[in-house]
Formats: C-alpha cells, sequence, structure tokens
C-alpha cells in the first residue's frame, strides 16, 4: 500500500516566517522583523481627542487615525476597548490597497506580493479576536492578488467557511484604452466564522425581479410565474402522462420525471393553478404567485444598475466634495456597502472596516443604523475627507448615496397595464419615441398620443436619512520603544514620557486606566498600577506599599531601581512586583 503524504495545501511566500512592523508612522512602509520582536506586540494607546453629533451616539461608533494593525490590536488588548468589542464585530469588510503597481493621491498601493502577503495577514490575525462567532469578513479585490487572498483566507478561517465569490460589475462601459481586455469587475471574498452558524439576511425584492411575473390568464390570485414541473433526479411518483385542454398528452422523455406526483398535479389543474399557455396546447407548467414569493436570496453577481459603479462612486465624491480633487482612484458606491450591509448584519449589529479610504464603509453603516469602527492611517485624509463626510452624514446634510432612494411609479391617476411595471413603462417610452420619429407622417398621432398617457411614469424620491448620531475621533499613540538594529536591545523612545508612557503601559499590561487614587494610574481586579517616570527609589516605593488597601497588590513600572528598592515592594506588599521598563513591560522579563 502506498503512504499518502503528509501536510497540507498552502501557500508560501517569502517572508512567510517573518512579519512586518510600520516603518514610520502615517505612511505604507514597513520593516521585516521576527515575529518575536517586542515590538510586534506593543499596545500603543488610543487617544480619543474629539466627538461629533450627541454624546449617546459617538459612543458607539469610532474613527481611529493610525496604522490599522497597531489600532486593531490596541481595541482587542487595552481593557476599555477589549471590554465593549471583543467577540462583537459582526461584519468586517475590507476594501484594502489592491497592490496594482499604482501610486494615487493619499497611499501608496505598490507593495511587493510577499510585502502585500503579510501586511494582510497580519491583519487578519489581529481582526480575528474581535469578530462575533456569526461574523463574515468581505475582502473586497481586483484581479490583482484574489487568487492569492483566497488561499491566504482559506487559511486563516478554514476552506469550509468559505461562502462566496461576488462578482462587482465596476464598470457600466468598456474601457477603449485597455491593452488587452477591458477589465468590468472587481471580486468580494466572502468567508463565515463558522459557516453552520453564518446566515445571510434576505433582501427586499426589486421591481426588476418581479417583471417576469404576469397575468395572461386574469388569474383571481394576481400576477405569477410559470415554474418548470420537470425533475433533474429520478423520482418514483414522477412517472406518467397527462392530457392538456386540447386533448394534447405530455410525458416526460430520456428518463426525466415530473417533479410532483400526479395526484397534486391534478389537484393543481382543477384549482386553476397549472398553465397550458394561452392555446392549451404548450407544456405545462406550475404558477408561483408573486404574492407567495418573500426576498430574495442573495446572489454573486451584483449589476452596477443595481448596486452602482466606479462612475456612480466617484460621482459620489465629488457631490460631498464640490471642487476638491478627491484623489480617490477606487472609491466604492453607497448601494454597494448598502448591499454588503443588510445582506450580513442587522440595526445595531457592529461593523468594522480597517481601510476606511474616503469613508463609505463608515458612512453607509451609520445611515442603516449599524454602529461602526473605522481606521484611516493619513491623519490627512481623515482631517479632509472623512470627518467631514461623516459629520455630514451625522447633520442630516448628507443628501446623496443612500440617503434618498429613487424609484419609478406611474404618473397619478395612471394604471399600468396589468403585467406592466414602471420599468417597462419607461423603456415603451423610449422605444415609442424612437419608432413615432421613424415613422414620421405614417404615424397615428391619436393612438401615439394614447399610449404615451397610458404609461406615464415618474421619480418618486423616498428620504431615508436625515441626521442623528454621533461619532469619537482617536488618534493611535506614538511607540513608546525604539530597537538596536544591530544589537537589538531595546530601548524607551522620546515619546515615553508623562502620562503618554503611563497610558501605554496600562494598555500593554491589561489594566484600566483610572487615576482617582493616587499614585496609582490603572486597575485590574485587585491589582493596581503605578507608572513611576524615573528611577524607583525606596520612598516612591514605600508611597505605593501605603497606598494599597487590604486584600490589593500592585504593579509598579519603573525606568530603572536603585538596589536599596530590590526585593522591597515584595516585603511591604507580599504579591506585589516591580518591572523595569523596557524589557519587563514588552518581554514579561525583570520582575522584581
Amino acid at each position: 500500500m502506498r503512504r499518502q503524504p503528509k501536510g497540507r495545501l498552502e501557500l508560501t511566500w517569502m517572508g512567510k516566517d517573518m512579519t512586518l512592523i510600520p516603518f514610520q508612522d502615517g505612511t505604507y512602509d514597513y520593516a521585516w522583523v521576527d515575529p518575536s520582536d517586542p515590538r510586534v506586540t506593543e499596545v500603543r494607546s488610543i487617544e480619543e481627542t474629539g466627538t461629533v453629533g450627541d454624546e449617546t451616539g459617538s459612543k458607539d461608533n469610532l474613527l481611529i487615525v493610525g496604522d490599522c494593525g497597531d489600532a486593531l490590536r490596541s481595541i482587542a488588548q487595552i481593557p476599555e476597548y477589549r471590554e465593549k468589542h471583543e467577540g462583537q464585530v459582526k461584519l468586517v469588510y475590507i476594501d484594502p490597497p489592491f497592490n496594482t503597481g499604482q501610486t494615487f493621491t493619499h497611499y501608496s498601493d505598490q507593495m511587493e506580493h510577499s510585502v502585500w502577503l503579510t501586511f494582510m495577514r497580519d491583519r487578519i490575525r489581529e481582526i480575528k479576536p474581535l469578530l462575533a462567532p456569526d461574523a463574515s469578513i468581505w475582502v473586497h479585490l481586483d484581479d490583482a492578488e484574489v487568487h492569492r487572498m483566497r488561499v491566504l483566507l482559506d487559511e486563516e478561517f478554514g476552506a469550509e467557511n468559505f461562502i462566496a465569490e461576488v462578482v462587482w460589475e465596476k464598470a457600466d462601459s468598456p474601457r477603449n484604452s485597455a491593452r488587452h481586455l477591458s477589465v468590468d469587475q472587481d471580486y468580494i471574498l466572502v468567508y463565515a466564522v463558522s459557516a453552520d452558524e453564518w446566515r445571510p439576511k434576505k433582501l427586499p425584492r426589486s421591481a426588476r425581479l418581479d417583471e417576469k411575473y404576469k397575468n395572461p390568464d386574469n388569474d383571481p390570485r394576481g400576477r405569477w410565474f410559470g415554474d418548470n414541473l420537470r425533475a433533474n433526479k429520478p423520482y418514483s411518483l414522477g412517472l406518467y402522462s397527462v392530457v392538456g385542454p386540447t386533448g394534447r398528452a405530455f410525458t416526460t422523455k430520456r428518463g426525466r420525471y415530473w417533479r410532483i406526483s400526479k395526484e397534486r398535479f391534478e389537484a393543481l389543474d382543477a384549482g386553476g393553478q397549472i398553465w397550458w399557455g394561452s392555446a392549451g396546447d404548450a407544456f405545462p407548467t406550475i404558477k408561483r404567485y408573486l404574492s407567495e414569493v418573500g426576498d430574495s436570496v442573495p446572489r454573486t453577481l451584483w449589476a452596477a444598475k443595481e448596486v452602482g459603479s466606479n462612475r456612480t462612486s466617484s460621482n459620489e465624491i465629488k457631490s460631498l466634495f464640490p471642487g476638491q480633487d478627491a484623489g480617490f482612484a477606487t472609491p466604492k458606491p453607497e448601494k454597494l456597502l448598502e448591499r454588503v450591509i443588510k445582506i450580513a448584519t442587522r440595526p445595531g449589529d457592529l461593523v468594522l472596516d480597517c481601510f476606511a479610504g474616503s469613508g463609505t464603509t463608515a458612512a453607509v453603516a451609520h445611515k442603516l443604523g449599524r454602529r461602526w469602527i473605522t481606521m484611516e492611517l493619513l491623519a490627512s485624509t481623515a482631517e479632509t475627507f472623512i470627518i467631514p463626510r461623516l459629520t455630514k452624514v451625522v447633520d442630516g446634510s448628507d443628501k446623496g448615496g443612500v440617503s434618498v432612494t429613487t424609484e419609478r411609479v406611474a404618473v397619478d391617476g395612471v394604471d399600468l397595464p396589468d403585467g406592466v411595471s414602471p420599468e417597462d413603462a419607461k423603456k415603451f417610452n423610449s422605444v415609442l419615441s424612437k419608432v413615432a420619429k421613424a415613422l414620421g407622417n405614417d404615424v397615428d398621432k391619436a393612438a401615439i398620443k394614447a399610449l404615451r398617457a397610458a404609461t406615464r411614469t415618474r421619480d418618486k424620491k423616498t428620504v431615508n436619512w436625515t441626521g442623528g448620531g454621533g461619532f469619537t475621533i482617536a488618534r493611535l499613540g506614538p511607540s513608546m520603544y525604539d530597537i538596536d538594529d544591530d544589537t537589538g536591545d531595546i530601548y524607551l523612545s522620546e515619546h515615553a514620557v508623562n502620562g503618554a508612557w503611563s497610558r501605554a503601559t496600562a494598555g500593554q499590561l491589561g489594566f484600566r486606566v483610572e487615576t482617582r487614587r493616587k499614585p496609582f494610574i490603572g486597575v485590574r481586579g485587585r491589582q493596581r498600577l503605578a507608572v513611576i517616570d524615573g528611577v524607583a527609589d525606596e520612598n516612591s516605593v514605600r508611597a505605593v506599599a501605603e497606598a494599597l488597601r487590604d486584600g490589593e497588590t500592585a504593579v509598579v513600572v519603573a525606568k530603572a531601581a536603585l538596589a536599596a528598592t530590590t526585593g522591597l515592594l515584595a516585603e511591604l506588599a507580599p504579591g506585589s512586583v516591580l518591572r523595569i521598563a523596557p524589557d519587563g513591560v514588552l518581554t514579561g522579563g525583570a520582575l522584581r
């Protein structure tokens, strides 16, 4: 017997066993480091800088300015944010840098494949602690990386949790300058934390879906659609012949079967629910009534006329920022995000987009009554576009996108012919005008006028959003640590001073910031945290020990300690520890 090879299918790339950290803040410049590098696990502080809208609403929604990898780690580990968001995100939609080799105005998009894959993998891993058991993640890409990304997502979430690959028609006209073929689509990879637990929400039926429902026989039950009665698989009760109203016999051929039994067929026919064609001699079909169908199951092919195109989104951005060069090469239309959010969430659910871009995901989530977290690397993009856009959403001055729905309806007093939708009537009038123009004087003008009068339609606008809620603006704190690339030694950075270092240390060690009791800066159960911005001497250690209450212990972090204080804290307050930064904070070593 041959031995089966061991192992599993996986994608490999140069540097897969490494990780990336920002080389400098505010750019897509990253340095390769070993996963053991202490900066990989650094928890940066989240500094809230302002709010927009009402106070209650602003607590639900959060915009963080800074690298999303660091921001995601901070949300998952800082107690104030972890307790609110861990395991709560129901939808992740990310529209990451496509790695197409282009350079856009507001960000660089030219990472080599291995860098891009590591960049994405690291962020996906930081997202995982935030996901609810029934969450889904939607990754929007073009054909530059989608094939590699699918294998990467198989590794991170399991191939069994792949849901679908959505194809979005992003172009509503061909690109004549294309070197080979005009690419008209993007892709959205959909995965679930658990395919067994996740279920998509159905979409409201559109007039376009209902166009096939007619009523040629004036059935009192209303419009219907003739569905196929033939089965694709063998059915023991599906072998029989039937005779139509004209005496013509029908039977299934070539191993095909009826989908229902003869008794069921005859009962439906007696009730007028079998259609034999207008002449009574067509192959029978079963009537499916419009009144009986529910909302529609989401499909994987999304047409531009349903959810918008790149042209749609560009116009939305221009409308929001008239006279400004927004510079976003691939913004997404609001109706596209509306569909994603409605399929994956319910009102009140939490939505995460860690590549904010122009802010579309947060804007649409807000309008649809979802809570949201979004992140943007560049402060200039956040200040110039995202914050102003979301402010317009909150104050109700954003009248575009999904704020207003436009539908075609019959003009008041006009009853469209049975089975003719407003969209049908609009198309009919367009063709009618062309025919009348072509025929000229030969046309019956009175008849044309009557047909136009009987099929008059108009656009009806429904306002869906008038403002409300709010959001919090925050920035990611700077790194508290530097490293000597030659020796690997870690040093405190110039930012590790005063309150900034204390807050970052609290987050790193899992303490909630609390300043009511001096000299303490944080609390974790019965433990208290004290951060000494300098040398821990006998006086400072005694002050900490004396401030403790019965049953409490302390963690003291200092930049250095005098020899005389070694063991003093544990002696004065048993169970308490002294950590010397940076090693004692980042790596957990040097407890004294």
